[in-house]
């Protein structure tokens, strides 16, 4: 018998997760057959975030129903991996000492989150009237930075030392703590005034002797970071420095609290949702299975936007309408060049946001990256207004019609690429996001550039 299967030795059953879709199809049936035990069962080995993945998947009322038999479920830890859209949806009815309860075991930079992006102002305020002095301070300390810096992701509850004790009192002291903060790889080193002097791994206060000074085996060369750097900036770092925590240091020398890489991640996360979503219109807290009406008000004023652009094209059209009828052909490739410039443009604009969000276009090379689009646009014109042109003749055997489409058409690709260098660029100045408008310029530019510059060609050379 091996020694794994003596008496005594039993190892505990570990759970199993069962696939995303099987848990959500059982806690849906569950909730419908009042069958609370088999809700509990599905839930119980979930750690908090799968748990938000799948309340994210519950319609607005099944959600309403599972915290009705599970109450205990809600706590800030899921909220805070929820959509934010539901996560506000289900805060509402919950009252401060809910709230309080809920987050009592969160860090700070995880509750600075909730508060920001979950729970109305009023509750909000509640929340932290009920906290002790330090805790709140600390959270207030975040609030001071803007949103989408360093000074917002950094936890301020980080261990710091001095570097003139030894190794044994930093261990007596660590066994004081009933809790280590989370993700803590390193304890920082800081002077009497809490100025920054270096950090220690938490490794080498295991490795190195007991009586072995602080500051005989701190690291003095970790990069910090400036609590007012960009979130965008701060991923970068992490990325090119494979770190794991890195600590947040004012002007002053004085430091602030430290920024783990789970919090950079989940930046990098909401970052991707909304370049995905705000293209088309949407938020980032937009709820999958939010009640209908909400949702359709919410899409109402992408539209309404896209709706004005797309009469805007028209109106040029209608300014050609006898050119149209004297010329059918036109109209059937019409959609053509305003098609190519609208491609064309899309490709710049979507490199052009991303140049400004990893920071790699500034004033020094901006001129330059205008030249380089401008020639793209120019060579890819030429090239595929002869290719558009060819067909056009095979087509239609007119040779005006097919140099009017050419035309019209290098001229469109060279409008669609200055406005993906200007339009993302400009936007970005006005401190307007150019993920979130820059496409719907973008098109609007190309449609009418593209009809205006077709069918006038067309008006002074064809009738």
């Amino acid at each position: 018998m091996s020694e794994n299967n003596l008496p005594g030795n039993e190892k505990p059953e570990q759970a199993i997760v069962a696939p995303i879709s099987e848990i959500i199809d059982g806690i849906s049936q569950g909730i419908t057959e009042n069958n609370v035990s088999a809700i509990e069962q599905l839930l119980k080995p979930l750690n908090p975030a799968e748990t938000a993945d799948i309340m994210d998947a519950l319609p607005t009322e099944e959600r309403r129903q599972l915290i009705k038999y599970i109450p205990d479920i809600l706590d800030g830890e899921v909220l805070l991996h929820m959509g934010e859209g539901a996560a506000i949806k289900l805060v509402e009815n919950m009252d401060a000492d809910a709230l309080q309860s809920a987050t009592e075991s969160m860090d700070t930079a995880d509750v600075v989150e909730l508060l920001h992006e979950v729970l109305p102002k009023e509750a909000a305020d509640e929340l932290l009237d009920s906290m002790d002095q330090q805790r709140r301070q600390r959270i207030e300390l975040n609030l001071s930075y803007d949103e989408d810096t360093a000074g917002r992701l950094m936890h301020t509850d980080a261990i710091t030392v001095r570097a003139d004790i030894t190794i044994e009192v930093v261990q007596r002291y660590l066994r004081r703590h009933e809790k280590i903060p989370e993700d803590t790889t390193a304890l920082i080193v800081v002077d009497r005034k809490n100025r920054y002097q270096g950090a220690i791994t938490v490794l080498n206060l295991f490795l190195q002797p007991e009586t072995t000074l602080i500051a005989d085996i701190m690291e003095d060369n970790w990069r910090t970071l400036d609590p007012n750097m960009p979130e965008q900036e701060v991923a970068r770092s992490f990325e090119n420095h494979d770190w794991f925590s890195a600590p947040v240091v004012d002007k002053n020398g004085y430091f602030l609290g430290r920024i783990v890489v789970d919090d950079v991640i989940d930046a990098i996360r909401d970052e991707a949702d909304r370049a995905m979503l705000a293209p088309v219109g949407l938020d980032e807290d937009e709820d999958l299975f939010a009640p209908m009406l909400p949702s359709a008000q919410r899409r109402s004023v992408w539209l309404a936007l896209n709706l004005a652009t797309a009469f805007l094209a028209s109106w040029v059209i209608g300014l050609f309408e006898a050119t149209l009828e004297q010329v059918v052909a036109l109209a059937v490739l019409m959609p053509i060049v305003a098609s190519m410039g609208g491609i064309a443009g899309s490709q710049t604009l979507t490199l052009t946001i991303r140049g400004l969000a990893m920071g790699q276009i500034a004033d020094s090379n901006t001129a330059w990256l205008l030249r380089k689009e401008v020639g793209i646009g120019i060579l890819n014109g030429l090239v595929w207004s002869v290719v558009v042109a060819a067909i056009t003749y095979f087509w239609f055997n007119s040779v005006k019609i097919a140099l009017v489409i050419g035309a019209a058409l290098t001229l469109n690709m060279l409008a669609a690429a200055l406005a993906g260098i200007i339009v993302p660029l400009s936007l970005n100045r006005l401190k307007i996001d150019p993920a979130l408008s820059g496409a719907v310029v973008l098109t609007t530019v190309t449609d009418v550039v593209g009809f205006m510059s077709f069918l006038g060609l067309a008006t002074l050379f064809l009738i």
